[in-house]
């Protein structure tokens, strides 16, 4: 009698310890939440009351493979498998808002990925669609968002360049994967005063737009640019323009207005840009134009980004270097928000396998030239540059910023 009773002590306690394990990491990812959507979409300047409650309240982290879900509630995007992301809050928020969603909505999603992005939209809207091209991902958001109940989303695989016409005409359709240029289908698929928002472009050079179906013709607003995964299937097989690999290079490293241009108040060809612009100077090392980044409130997010394919198997090394200047540049809060150039590189399934930096850089210096050789791994398939303060403070000035292959 007396080792049943112990047996079930000791029952209880593990199911009480679990239990309490279970209620610290659910306030723990609350508490992530609330901090994401305060420094990444609230500040960023997201608006709409309803699109950040629902971030509030969207489990990002039920969505996050487990090896990657320590960083569910960063403001970036992170490999869900099949050589696909989960995006960033940020984005996530801002295509919501950009969509406008109404209660009574029927809502086409080309992309699931993950599930995160309907989910969102799932409290916003009356329905979602969603298409899924690579199997695995469609099965497993598919469990995924009905485990977490979400019973007006209606997940399937497919090409998603060719739409749902079963269940057409939809009210808006949302793109979260970038196709060359906006299928047809999903056009004819639209109704009348509908709207699309679409990243459309080359692989690494992208513009997030909004259209609107007006008498039948689509009226297109340039929003930013932007980064995402390809639109494979009957997308990719028309695609014009693809990367090379064995030559990569920045695009817009010189910080130049582009010709034909409206002036835009983000920076030409780069993406994901906080507290970034363009400065005009007869001091510039090169061209009229550098690149200013400054920040005053410590753990900020400053910076902005730009993706290039590189084939580690065939570019062993690659020089990073660029022009410099500084005033008082500090660290922010945590040891890793310091000011710097940082080249990061992904596998052929998007996972991190590496990365380099110009910097960390402190202090204050005139315009000076900073150069670093990188080893590129062999298994590297794209990089990403980011360029920025990544929390830390000051005013920081860049031109002539270029990635070339080495012997």
């Amino acid at each position: 009698m007396e080792k049943q009773v112990t047996a079930i002590i000791l029952l209880l306690s593990i199911f009480v310890s679990a239990e309490t394990l279970h209620g610290q990491d659910q306030a723990k990812w609350v508490r992530q939440r609330s901090k994401m959507v305060s420094t990444a979409i609230i500040s960023a300047g997201v608006k709409n009351i309803r699109v950040v409650n629902s971030m509030r309240t969207t489990l990002r982290h039920e969505f996050v493979p487990i090896p990657f879900r320590d960083n569910s509630y960063l403001d970036m995007s992170l490999p869900i498998g099949g050589k696909q992301t989960i995006s960033a809050p940020f984005v996530v928020a801002y295509m919501t808002e950009a969509l406008d969603p109404q209660p009574e909505d029927k809502v086409l999603e080309i992309g699931t990925g993950s599930g995160y992005q309907a989910a969102v939209l799932s409290p916003l809207v009356k329905s979602v669609y969603t298409i899924e091209i690579v199997q695995e991902l469609a099965e497993q958001a598919a469990s995924d968002l009905a485990r977490l109940k979400y019973e007006n989303v209606y997940p399937r695989h497919g090409d998603g360049f060719k739409g749902w016409p079963e269940h057409a005409p939809f009210d808006k359709i949302i793109v979260t994967c970038s196709p060359e240029s906006v299928p047809k289908p999903l056009v004819d698929q639209l109704k009348e005063g509908g709207l699309i928002v679409i990243p459309v472009g080359e692989r690494y050079q992208q513009t997030l737009y909004l259209l609107r179906k007006e008498n039948g013709e689509m009226k297109s607003e340039a929003l930013r640019p932007t980064l995402f995964v390809p639109m494979t299937g009957a997308a990719e097989d028309t695609r014009q323009v693809k990367p090379d690999p064995a030559n990569p290079a920045i695009t817009t490293g010189i910080f130049e207005e582009q010709s034909g241009e409206s002036k835009s108040r983000f920076v030409p060809g780069w993406y994901y840009q906080r507290q970034s612009r363009l400065v005009k100077s007869k001091s510039a090392p090169e061209g009229e134009h550098y690149l200013r980044i400054a920040n005053n409130l410590p753990g900020k997010h400053a910076h902005l980004m730009q993706g290039f394919a590189i084939d580690g198997g065939v570019v062993p090394r690659i020089s990073l270097t660029g022009r410099l200047k500084y005033y008082g540049l500090k660290p922010g809060r945590n040891s890793d928000e310091r000011p710097a150039v940082v080249v990061a590189f992904y596998d052929s399934n998007r996972k991190p396998v590496g990365f380099a930096m110009l910097g960390p850089f402190q202090g204050t210096k005139d315009w000076h030239e900073e150069s670093q050789e990188i080893e590129v791994p062999s298994i590297a398939r794209e990089a990403i540059i980011r360029v920025g303060l990544f929390g830390g403070t000051g005013t920081m000035y860049i031109d002539d910023l270029r990635v070339t292959a080495t012997d």
